[in-house]
């Protein structure tokens, strides 16, 4: 039995899922949500999910929506051994924590940071700052390490790169934020894009529907 996937591809923590997914060797029964035209605001999604966000999964019975914890379960399932989220308890725990560092302070610094920027608003300097520290920390994390939580590939890897791919398309299109002065994470980067099986379709078609919704805002604001 396929797992039923519901998701859009513009959205990075749906393409977190989907890259674990890949790595997994999963075949996603895919059904695509579009929240712009309210898809997730209807009777028979609200059944599924009373909270009616995205990625959500329903596997064998299970449903499942927010996309760390759908990783952390799909490795923990699916996975051939335990690399990806180690059982090993302080091993699991660094994974964890990098979890909670990519939900709390870098997810959380960049939607501060970017929404502004794409609307048009006054930047602070604590949004500036907030960002610039969330990077220096990932930087440090990554100093004389191959992965985020250590020499081998985990989930958060696959969770925090989505976010580091949206952060360098963002600076991209004129939203001057630089990570190249971040040595350590764009080597990770490089490493992870090259490793990680579908990146470049997935991220490749993610974030040109990303880049078309911020390119729409911004033109209702001008």
């Amino acid at each position: 039995m396929k797992i039923d996937l519901y998701y859009s591809p513009g959205s990075p923590p749906c393409r977190v899922v989907l890259l674990l997914g890949k790595a997994l060797g999963l075949n996603f029964n895919l059904k695509s949500i579009s929240v712009q035209a309210k898809e997730n605001m209807t009777p028979e999604y609200l059944k599924i999910n009373p909270q009616h966000c995205i990625p959500t999964i329903v596997d064998n019975g299970l449903i499942l929506w927010e996309s760390r914890a759908i990783i952390t379960y799909l490795a923990d399932r699916y996975g051939k051994d335990d690399s990806l989220y180690p059982k090993d308890l302080k091993k699991r725990a660094l994974v964890d924590q990098r979890l909670y560092f990519d939900m709390g302070t870098l997810v959380s610094s960049m939607r501060q940071y970017f929404t502004k920027k794409i609307l048009g608003s006054k930047l602070e300097a604590d949004d500036i700052t907030k960002l610039e520290n969330a990077f220096e920390l990932l930087d440090k994390f990554l100093e004389g390490e191959e992965w985020v939580a250590g020499s081998n590939i985990t989930v958060a890897d696959y969770a925090i790169v989505v976010n580091v791919s949206i952060t360098e398309a963002f600076g991209s299109r004129g939203l001057d934020f630089d990570i190249s002065k971040y040595h350590n994470v764009t080597r990770w980067f490089s490493n992870a894009k090259k490793t990680m099986v579908g990146f470049s379709e997935i991220e490749g078609k993610g974030i040109e529907e990303s880049m078309k919704r911020i390119d729409a805002l911004r033109a209702q604001r001008n």
